[in-house]
């Protein structure tokens, strides 16, 4: 009889580690598909999680709970779907060892970055503040909103993207339809980037608004 009993606590205490293993499993290949888009080197921990109040399931769905973070320390929700449903939020760290760009040098307010004024350095990705960018080609012919130290990472709210247009130049204004084109000039009476509204003054005198493309048109909406 003792040798029943213990059997049988044997079994139970196997089918609940079972049981953990496989919601663990999931959060953690739920977590490396977060960490993908990042590149770089993914170190994905899990836990730790207490599974002994669920039921056995035969079908689990993962997903990312609202208002997470897709890296560092954020949560996996795993839901049974079959035979009990059941649902539950698995703590997991995501580190992205990958890396970023910093200013080589201080660096000014309004100044236009070039390859010359950016380094990259390596470390995880998930502990650096939101927005660090780690493409130099995000970066470079942009304008820096404010002055930077040497060494500080760069972010993507504090760059601009470089004017096209500027106030008082002549530009082309174009409107395109289905089977249709047509193309005029105005004055631009603001300086503007690519996809930025820029307001022009057409001849007759009338102001409109339009979208400006990257070779220094203005796209009127139809």
């Amino acid at each position: 009889m003792l040798i029943r009993v213990l059997l049988l606590l044997l079994c139970i205490g196997s089918a609940q580690a079972s049981d953990t293993d496989a919601v663990l499993n999931a959060a953690r290949a739920h977590a490396l598909g977060l960490a993908q888009g990042y590149g770089g080197d993914v170190r994905i921990e899990t836990g730790p999680l207490d599974a002994s109040k669920l039921t056995a399931c035969t079908s689990l769905q993962t997903y990312t709970p609202p208002g997470t973070r897709s890296i560092g320390r954020t949560h996996v929700g795993v839901r049974c779907l079959a035979p009990s449903p059941w649902n539950i939020l698995v703590p997991v760290r995501i580190a992205v060892i990958g890396d970023y760009l910093t200013a080589r040098r201080a660096l000014v307010a309004r100044q236009i970055l070039s390859a010359d004024d950016l380094a990259s350095n390596r470390g995880d990705l998930a502990q650096l503040p939101k927005g660090t960018l780690t493409d130099p080609q995000d970066a470079i012919g942009k304008v820096l909103r404010n002055s930077l130290p040497a060494g500080q990472p760069l972010r993507a709210d504090q760059l601009i993207a470089r004017p096209v247009i500027r106030q008082g130049q002549q530009v082309k204004v174009m409107v395109r339809g289905d089977g249709y084109a047509a193309r005029s000039e105005g004055k631009a009476l603001n300086n503007a980037a690519p996809g930025e509204v820029a307001r022009i003054r057409m001849p007759s005198g009338r102001v409109i608004n339009g979208t400006t493309q990257a070779d220094g048109s203005v796209l009127l909406p139809n």
